[in-house]
Parts: structure tokens; sequence; C-alpha cells
């Protein structure tokens, strides 16, 4: 019945969400204990021309795409309340549904709302949460995210992360020319806007812990070269443009470095460059390639990408020149490395004989698991609140989502072109 509720909700946001999305989200694989929840229509409380959005929408496709909610479809409502005094418990009760929310918006001056909702727990009939925000015109789908947000982490405990970003390259060609660009959206495909458009690749983006600047690699020079740009100014900088390789930047999580791979020195090593002395420190030095950093949360520790043992595997070092540790055994081939915010978790591409599949390390325990398909998947990035992996479908040159536990997947597939290199912002402010 759940996995109905899941089909039949898909089907009812199915155009009315992709109508102004860049992406549109396909669920591939839904969980049979999603748990039933009702979102209500909000009630526009007033005779005002309400803005063109609808919030439940909004609320009930963020619930869904989280791989942990089964929303009602709107005309599978047992009924629709506008306030806690309306609300029949024991009508939603029979049919079902675990919670229900409620909700209206009604204007507060030229271009502001006021945003009222209620989350009720249906069997206990009792409210578990109650909020009043104010939103803008230009900030009200931002302002449904945040209710997700609130809704999600009252009932699962965890942070929600649906107002947030994701930062990817789509490729379009033309009569044999590609044109490649760096864009940023909503994570749920919506508010697509351009940060970089170029005939040449573009590679890599990183989101820096703040959430306000990119670091990427862009080929615009006919070579490779690093750039960080802040995204409300579109104000850039070159930071790495050696001779040779200038790839994979990833900025620490404090914010004051950037990890990247160079091979100025000869073969490819990482390096990592202070972005406030602008002093270039040498982490490895080997005859194999090392590349793909990625910081573990205490901004000292590096987990890399090595050949070294003569298959990539992948690594950690705490300081320049000591010896790295290796951490993969499964396998003979394993990359693209990417640690959790938490420093609990990684996930990396993970090769065998069926191609190229996303898989994840509890490094607790040291159990691997194998999250995708494949055949050509690639470039792993963790939901800042390391629910979900965001990742590139290769074969299909789409983006796709799989839960950390592999048991809810997703599809994000542009309108036209291919996408890829994704990568999931930090929460933002």
């Amino acid at each position: 019945m759940k996995q109905v509720l899941i089909i039949a909700s898909l089907l009812l946001f199915g155009w009315s969400l992709s109508a102004q999305a860049v992406l549109d989200v396909e669920i591939t694989q839904g969980t049979e204990d999603a748990l039933p929840i009702a979102i209500v229509p909000f009630n526009w409380a007033s005779v005002e021309k309400k803005p063109d959005m609808k919030w439940s929408e909004v609320i009930s496709s963020d619930l869904l795409r989280s791989g942990r909610f089964a929303p009602i479809a709107e005309k599978d409502l047992l009924s629709r309340p506008q306030n806690s005094e309306n609300i029949d418990f024991n009508t939603w009760r029979v049919g079902g549904v675990d919670h229900l929310v409620v909700g209206s918006i009604r204007p507060a001056g030229l271009n502001q709302y006021t945003v009222q909702f209620q989350l009720f727990d249906v069997f206990k009939g009792e409210q578990l949460l109650g909020y009043s925000l104010t939103a803008n015109l230009s900030s009200i789908r931002r302002t449904a995210h945040h209710i997700s947000d609130l809704i999600y982490q009252q009932l699962t405990g965890q942070k929600g992360a649906f107002n947030t970003k994701v930062a990817y390259v789509s490729v379009t060609r033309s009569l044999g020319v590609a044109s490649y660009k760096l864009e940023v959206s909503d994570a749920d495909g919506f508010n697509s806007i351009t940060i970089l458009t170029s005939t040449q690749p573009i590679m890599s983006p990183s989101w820096s812990p703040d959430g306000t600047q990119l670091a990427y690699v862009s080929f615009e020079n006919k070579r490779a070269q690093i750039y960080t740009q802040v995204l409300s100014s579109e104000q850039r900088v070159r930071v790495s443009g050696f001779k040779g390789l200038n790839g994979a930047p990833v900025w620490s999580p404090d914010g004051k470095k950037l990890a990247m791979t160079l091979s100025k020195d000869g073969n490819p090593d990482i390096y990592v460059l202070n972005l406030q002395s602008k002093k270039l420190q040498r982490m490895t030095k080997h005859w194999g390639i090392d590349t793909e950093p990625s910081w573990m949360p205490n901004s000292e520790t590096l987990v890399f990408t090595s050949n070294r043992s003569g298959k990539p595997q992948l690594y950690k070092m705490d300081k320049a020149g000591q010896r790295p540790q290796r951490l993969t055994f499964d396998g003979d081939y394993n990359t693209s490395p990417e640690i959790s915010k938490d420093g609990l978790k990684m996930a990396f591409v993970f090769k065998d004989k069926s191609g190229f599949k996303i898989a994840s390390m509890d490094f607790e325990t040291g159990i691997i698991d194998i999250l995708t398909e494949g055949p050509l998947d690639e470039s792993p990035s963790f939901a800042p609140n390391g629910s979900m992996i965001l990742y590139a479908e290769g074969q299909r040159a789409a983006l796709a989502a799989v839960s950390f536990d592999g048991r809810f997947k997703q599809r994000l597939v542009a309108k036209e072109g291919e996408v890829r290199e994704p990568t999931w912002s930090p929460f933002l402010k």
C-alpha cells in the first residue's frame, strides 16, 4: 500500500513540479516502510491574488524525495482541514495516515507573506510542531523547503537538507561544438543559475564550507587551471595555474585551505594551499599518482586516491610526508573518496566485473556496501546531513541520488544536454 502511495504522489507532482525545474526528479526505487503523511493544501487567507506556487506540493515533494515519507496524493486526501479545530483525527486514523500538516498563508505587506503551519501526530491527536514564518516573493520556495526541513527533523531526529543547493556541470552539443556550464540549483532542481559558461571543459566543482563560493577547474585558457568564485558577485580568482596538472580542488571544512592535485614537480601529488598566506605545501611525494583529496572534519587529515600499491586504492594521511594508511582492500579499484560532514562515513567509486559503482564505508565498522548498479557511476557527494549520496550516472549523462543504506534511489535528469560532476552544498544560512 505504501509503495502505491509513493507512485501516486510521484504522478501527482510530476507535471506541476517539472514545469519550471531544470532537473526533473524521478523516483526509481522507494521503500516499503516510508511513513504515510498528509500535507493539506495551505489556505490562502485573503481576497488578494495569491503567489503562483503550491506550498503543499513543494513540501510533499521534498518529503517524498527523502525516501522516509509517503505523502498522500492531493486527490486522495480524506478531508481538507484548514486549522486544528477542523481536524477529525479518527478519519485520518482509519485512512492509515501517521502525520498531518495544515497551514495558511496571508499577505503581510508588499510582496510579503506570513506563513503558518502545524504538524500533528494523528494517532495521538497531538500537535508536534507549529511555526509562523515570514517570506517575500523571492523567498517563498525557500521558505517551503525550510518547512520541509522542520518537519523532517521533528519526525526523524535528523536535520533536513531540502533548503540546500547542488552544483554541477552541464554539457550541450550543437553541430559538433560543446558548450560547458557550471550551474547551481536548489536541491530539487529549481532556480538554476549559471556560474560560468565556456567552450572548454569545466571540472571538479567544490563548495566552500559557508556555501558562498565554489572552487573548480577550467580549461578556458587551453590548459587546466583552478579558480575560486564568489557566487553573489561573480568575482573569481585563479589560485593555481602551474604547468601540468591542476586538478581536484576541495575546500577544507574550516574554509582556510584548498587541497588539490598538481604535477608541477613531476608526478601528480597532493598539495594544500593556504588561502590567506598563499603558501603551498606538498603533502605527498611518491612515484605513483596521488589525486582526488577529500578532507576529514578536523581540516588536517586527508583521504585520497593513489595507485602506489599498483591499483587505485584509498589512503589517509594526517601530516605532510607521513606514510599514508591504506583504507580499502576489497577489490582492486577504489577511487573518488567523499567524506560525510560528521566524518563517520565515506562514499567512493568501486569497480568490479560489471562496472563502476558507488559504494559506502562505515569507518567504525569498516563495512563496505555497494549502493548502485553502475556501470559508469562516478563523482559521489554527500548531502550535508549524510542521508543521501548524489552522483553522476555516466551511461545516462544524468545525476542520481541514493540513500546511504541503498534502499531509496532517485534520478535527476536534465531537460536538455548532459549533467555531470555534482556536488551538494553545505547547510545554508
